[in-house]
């Protein structure tokens, strides 16, 4: 029996995946004199500057004002804000924001849309990090717009603020090439990890939308179609206003699956599969029917794999606490200082992890519900967690034997698929980088992409890579909360994961995030 012809998300990840025997062929050496910049400058718009309302009492401004004020600064300093500033050799300054990216390049950019608030005059407003402001560069009503895009989402009915993050193709494509998509979307997903907790810190609660007409809302955004696109819309609900409650509501909406497409020239796959995953303005979407309910971010009623025979090991344990140290206790202090000082990690020193720090980096990513109690969302919004699986290279971990384990979040427990020590492996598997060597524990997020794609159409490609950035910033964060170093990576041998650690064939690998214990500096 001849196979199906593959869907163009497909295609693009048999395309984009790295080998050894090519992989030193990929790419043509970086064009350092190119390098694009990571952020928007608008010339023209007014500015609210943000920065006085991350300190008490700014003069000129009300009680009520100023909370307000200070919510939103906090929300988006945490998001995306800057974190620290680096100058280099050649004079220029770096900047590292709060949410990670590969090569710290920063496709994403943020956008809030306002209704119309006592603060915010209606319009659009684009977050300037460097600055910490915000620019108000189209000062008109969009919001039954943004609706129309979004096919008239229930969170956006009583909502009055939305975020619209979008991404600059080139700022990461400049270095990854066609393969800078999925990277985009990583990246994209670090960042609502980040927005879903700060939400929590300030009082919002986001409404993900995955589903919505791409060319409505890039025209909405004023966008340049052939540079960049809109990749997400939040629905940023205000928690103290208490017609803003809102239930959980639909977050994806599936696209077409398109497998008659032409041969894509290498550099204009990025492209193409961009405009193949977009929904139609026009068509048979509908968010506000009863219909939606199929749509919702599932979670499974079980566990996909239960290996016969296989050691299982609980991972049940003491919830992390975030509140702070400080004489006020004051509620997450402890999160919101570690969302501002995380780092991705250079060099680990090779020593073990215990078993209690595995389980609690576990926890604090798969267990949302256990947090709860410490006013964090504990049904956070995932575009779909049931079609992503999560296996752990285990290298050293103590009282926990070496080897390959599936991670199974409904039963809370690690099942062993295979008996090794993996260091060699891993360092070839990562391209050769001393991350995966030195590790304690590596953790891959994987999915089975034919059966998404039949699920969602070839849009699933950009689900799947978003629910595995923001696992993986959920696990960054455990890890830089509880000391231990943790990096993410996106750069590794594909088909070569799956035969090396016994991962099942039909799980396509998506991201890879190192755990470890940090070099001293």
């Amino acid at each position: 029996m001849s196979e199906l012809p593959v869907s163009i998300a497909q295609h693009y990840h048999e395309r984009t995946k790295y080998h050894p025997e090519t992989i030193s062929s990929k790419g043509k050496g970086i064009d350092w004199d190119s390098q694009p910049v990571p952020f928007k400058e608008y010339k023209v718009g007014a500015k609210f500057d943000l920065k006085p309302y991350l300190k008490d009492n700014p003069q000129g401004t009300t009680q009520e004002q100023t909370k307000s004020w200070s919510r939103l600064s906090q929300l988006l300093l945490l998001s995306y804000g800057l974190t620290a500033r680096m100058e280099t050799m050649m004079g220029t300054s770096v900047y590292l924001r709060a949410a990670p990216s590969a090569g710290g390049l920063y496709p994403a950019e943020i956008y809030l849309i306002s209704r119309g608030t006592p603060l915010l005059p209606p319009g659009l407003y684009n977050y300037q990090c460097r600055t910490h402001s915000l620019v108000h560069f189209w000062e008109s009503e969009v919001w039954s717009n943004l609706q129309a895009a979004c096919f008239q989402h229930q969170a956006l009915e009583n909502s009055q603020l939305a975020i619209a993050i979008t991404a600059v193709f080139y700022r990461s494509a400049w270095r990854y090439e066609d393969r800078a998509y999925r990277r985009i979307f990583l990246d994209t997903g670090h960042l609502l990890g980040n927005i879903e907790l700060a939400s929590a810190l300030a009082d919002y609660r986001p409404h993900l939308i995955g589903g919505f007409a791409d060319e409505v809302m890039d025209n909405l955004l004023y966008l340049n179609p052939e540079l960049e696109g809109t990749i997400t819309v939040i629905a940023l609900a205000d928690q103290l206003q208490e017609q803003q409650n809102l239930p959980p509501t639909p977050t994806v909406l599936p696209s077409a699956t398109q497998t008659d497409y032409p041969e894509i020239p290498d550099g204009q796959l990025l492209n193409y599969l961009h405009g193949a995953t977009k929904i139609a303005e026009k068509g048979n979407q509908d968010f506000d029917s009863g219909k939606s309910k199929q749509f919702l971010s599932e979670k499974p009623l079980e566990d996909k794999y239960n290996f016969p025979f296989c050691t299982k090991v609980s991972t049940t344990t003491t919830p992390i606490y975030w509140e702070g140290s400080s004489p006020q206790r004051l509620p997450l202090e402890a999160l919101e200082h570690t969302i501002l000082k995380r780092r991705s990690t250079r060099n680990y020193n090779g020593d073990s992890l215990t078993l209690k720090e595995l389980k609690a980096l576990l926890d604090f990513t798969y267990q949302p519900h256990h947090y709860f109690g410490q006013g964090l969302d504990s049904s956070p919004d995932y575009f779909d967690l049931s079609l992503i699986e999560t296996f752990v290279a285990v290298s050293g971990v103590t009282q926990l034997e070496e080897g390959c384990y599936y991670y199974a979040p409904q039963a809370q427990e690690l099942r062993q698929i295979r008996f090794k020590n993996f260091r060699r492996e891993l360092h070839y598997l990562c391209l050769w980088q001393d991350l995966g060597r030195d590790a304690a524990a590596v953790v891959f997020h994987t999915a089975d992409l034919k059966k998404a794609v039949s699920k969602f159409g070839d849009r699933a490609y950009r689900y799947l890579h978003m629910d595995a950035g923001h696992l993986g910033q959920r696990l960054n964060l455990a890890a830089i909360g509880l000391d231990l170093g943790v990096s993410g990576i996106a750069g590794f041998f594909d088909d070569q994961v799956n035969e090396v650690l016994g991962i099942p064939a039909d799980e396509a690998v998506l991201y890879i995030t190192t755990l470890g214990r940090k070099t001293s500096s």
